[in-house]
């Protein structure tokens, strides 16, 4: 009976350890698992959402009125015309700014950063880009001719459509009065109509005729365009 006693005890506190060491393992499994669940709320409340600066999208110098779509990265935005400019509130950081007539676009790169004015302008770009896409006049040359004046001009259509071109030209002019020999002064104008195709130039003559008088002087003639 007295070496019996002795194993029963070693075995009961072999048992209490065991069972020590399994409650322990349980523990720090439990403190694991709730850690790895915690992390992504914890990320999401930490996020900043972006920051909002002010962007002006302007044409102020641009010769055309009409109200032109703007494109911010790929999206459509708004209007903008001469004498309104867009006011944007845009995320901080690089975008796209488009702007297009017809089928000629422009487009700039701005950086928008928090505390900085950011201001983009397409008036000398649309100036440059689309008013040389669009149909034009000019005067070649010119010559008197007795009571007149020869006035060669080309009609250029550099667009992708066919159009009707009216010009006019006009000339100021000054000369002695046969009758009285006073000086006058007076204006002369012409006009032609012509069909010019897509990517077409012409050249026409017109003839301006001065009032009957002497010492016929004359300003450079001027052409005015009306497109159909």
């Amino acid at each position: 009976m007295k070496l019996i006693e002795p194993f029963a005890l070693v075995m009961a506190v072999g048992l209490i350890l065991a069972a020590g060491c399994v409650a322990t393992t349980n523990k720090n499994a439990g403190k694991a698992f709730s850690n790895t669940s915690d992390s992504p709320v914890n990320a999401t409340a930490h996020e900043t959402p972006p920051l909002k600066v002010s962007l002006v999208v302007s044409m102020t110098g641009f010769s055309d009125s009409a109200d032109l779509p703007v494109v911010l990265d790929t999206k459509p935005i708004g209007t903008v015309n001469r004498t309104a400019p867009l006011n944007l509130m845009v995320s901080e950081g690089d975008h796209t700014v488009r702007i297009c007539v017809d089928s000629v676009c422009v487009q700039e790169n701005v950086t928008a950063r928090f505390g900085k004015y950011s201001t983009v302008d397409f008036s000398e770009r649309l100036q440059r880009e689309v008013v040389k896409s669009q149909p034009t006049a000019r005067i070649i040359e010119c010559n008197r001719n007795g009571d007149s004046l020869a006035v060669e001009v080309e009609l250029i259509n550099p667009s992708t459509k066919d159009h009707q071109m009216s010009v006019v030209v006009s000339s100021g002019y000054s000369y002695i009065d046969g009758r009285t020999s006073i000086k006058m002064s007076d204006s002369t104008h012409g006009m032609l109509v012509e069909d010019v195709k897509a990517g077409q130039r012409i050249i026409k003559r017109i003839d301006l005729s001065f009032a009957n008088g002497n010492s016929i002087s004359y300003d450079y003639p001027v052409v005015e365009l009306t497109i159909q």
